[in-house]
Formats: C-alpha cells, sequence, structure tokens
C-alpha cells in the first residue's frame, strides 16, 4: 500500500482521517503510534523526523514520497488529489467556506481543549483525577457544541450541509465520539445526534470507528 497513516487509534484527528480515507475508498496501512506507551512514542526520534511537533496523524504517500501532517490538510489533499469517491468539499467557492467554517469550528475551537496533552497538562499542573478532567473537557465541548447545534439547525438534513457528506461530517462524527467519551449530555443537541446516528450508519465512518482499530485497547 502507497499510504500510510501515523496515529493513535483514539485520537479524534487520526479518525478524521481515517473517516476521509474510506470515504475516498482508498487503501492504507495503519502504522500504530501509541501516544502513552514508553512515554508516548509520538516522541520518539523515529516518529519526530516524520513529524516535528510530535501529534497524531501523519501521512506517508510512498509513491510521492510525501509526508503531511494535520489532519485537514491531509483531508484536502486526499480531496483534491484523488477523484474517486466522495468529494468532501464542494464545487461553490461560498459553500466549501461554510463547509470549512464548521469544520474549523470544530478542529481548531473544541477538539484542541481536550486533547490527550492539555488534559495531561491540567491533571499533572492542578491535581485533577479522572472526572476533574473529564468536567474540563465537557464544559468546553458543550461550549462548543450549543454553536454547531445552531449552525447546523439552518443547513442539516441528513448530515452537515443537506443530503451531502462533506469535510464537515468527517471532522463532527470523531467529536461526537469525544463528547460521549467524557459524558457529555448530548440530549439538548438533536440535530447533532441526527447526523451523527446517519453517518455511524454508513460502512466508510463504521470502519472508522477507534473500537474497529487494530491498535484498539
Amino acid at each position: 500500500m502507497s499510504l500510510k497513516l501515523y496515529g493513535y487509534w483514539r485520537s479524534s484527528a487520526t479518525y478524521r482521517v481515517r473517516i476521509a480515507l474510506n470515504l475516498k475508498q482508498l487503501d492504507y496501512e495503519i502504522i500504530p503510534v501509541h501516544l502513552v506507551q514508553d512515554g508516548g512514542q509520538q516522541h520518539s526520534k523515529n516518529y519526530q523526523g516524520l513529524n516535528p511537533a510530535e501529534l497524531v496523524p501523519t501521512l506517508y504517500d510512498d509513491d510521492e514520497d510525501i509526508i503531511l501532517n494535520q489532519s485537514l490538510a491531509i483531508i484536502e489533499y486526499l480531496d483534491e488529489r484523488y477523484e474517486q469517491g466522495t468529494n468532501l468539499l464542494p464545487p461553490h467557492s461560498l459553500e466549501r467556506a461554510r463547509v470549512r467554517t464548521l469544520a474549523y469550528d470544530i478542529a481548531c475551537d473544541i477538539q484542541p481543549l481536550a486533547n490527550l496533552r492539555v488534559m495531561n497538562y491540567i491533571g499533572e499542573h492542578y491535581q485533577l483525577e479522572q472526572e476533574g478532567k473529564f468536567e474540563w473537557a465537557r464544559h468546553w465541548m458543550q461550549k462548543g457544541m450549543q454553536g454547531i447545534e445552531k449552525r447546523l439547525q439552518k443547513t442539516a438534513t441528513d448530515y452537515c450541509f443537506g443530503f451531502d457528506l462533506s469535510l464537515a461530517d468527517v471532522c463532527l462524527i470523531p467529536q461526537v465520539y469525544n463528547a460521549n467519551r467524557v459524558g457529555l449530555d448530548m440530549s439538548a443537541f438533536p440535530v447533532i445526534d441526527r447526523v451523527y446516528q446517519n453517518c455511524i450508519s454508513l460502512p466508510a465512518f463504521a470502519k472508522a470507528i477507534p473500537e474497529n482499530q487494530p491498535d484498539a485497547e
């Protein structure tokens, strides 16, 4: 396989890329990078050569000898390079901007506040146990989800933007997975839940679920 995805099974950023690869109907090899074992394998010298930021995911395209980091950049590269499968961004510039707006709301403003390195930091420096860290995550996820719900009330039918899957759905589903994991009450977000249920029923999304990965614990 020419495409190799370095990542962690429960990383939402890696989860996004798995969904995109599946929607684009691309074959790829998963190379696990455990974020906890061995002090965090993302900090190893070998992995730093692939991603100096010491984060996941990383995509390596063996055919082109291309290394890419940052999940949204990887996804847009895949969408532009490969015509097969689902187009993840609409053709019209305004609609692309609207899809990106929702995707960035999630990937830039919600998810980073509760990722592993942030949760570890606040746990260590503010003496928070697991529930304290989850409370932090729930607070920021709830605020973020409130904005997403309002946006989707205007745009969603089956998916975030009408009846066509997009980058927005690719970002939303891992974030809902994270919210469920930390115990956020999602009953206040019926539109988000409708889109989530519709997406996870699709094979491309089901295949990408963290528990379905070879390195899942």
